[in-house]
């Protein structure tokens, strides 16, 4: 296997757990994580939308979550392109974003700031998506072509 697709599995099995984790979570525990989030936006304009907010979050991080599964048993085990992973990061960095501006509009700054390092990872995930184009093909970092590893 080339660095590069190893570099991509491990984004997403990075995602797959964080994000499968996390959404199971909250649809196992909501009452939970409903009370902790209805406190954490009580002074914030989206204070009672924390409902519609929940199901939306966590709707993108199942989503993420099996998507990159999805993508990695479809590159492993059945020789699939990239292009299922890379769709995967771009959703996974569409949840971080989320994410990212409710903890602003929070103002939980650390929060926010905490999310800097997964959306690094998302976009990893999709540069690396972009040095593999198609089965057994890397781009040659001199000519910028299609070679064989």
């Amino acid at each position: 296997m080339h660095p590069a697709q190893m570099g991509i599995v491990l984004c997403a099995a990075f995602f797959a757990v964080c994000f499968l984790q996390s959404g199971i979570d909250k649809v196992s525990d909501r009452k939970g994580n409903l009370d902790w989030l209805t406190g954490h936006f009580a002074n914030s304009p989206l204070k009672g939308l924390v409902p519609l907010l929940l199901l939306t979050i966590t709707l993108l991080e199942i989503g993420g979550g099996v998507f990159c599964a999805i993508g990695i048993v479809g590159h492993l085990a059945f020789s699939w392109s990239t292009q299922v992973l890379a769709y995967a990061f771009g959703l996974c960095g569409l949840t971080l974003l989320c994410l990212f501006a409710g903890q602003r509009i929070a103002k939980d700054y650390v929060g926010a700031a905490t999310l800097v390092g997964y959306f690094a990872v998302a976009i990893l995930g999709l540069v690396l998506c972009q040095s593999v184009p198609a089965e057994g093909l890397f781009i040659d970092p001199n000519t910028g072509e299609a070679v064989r590893s």
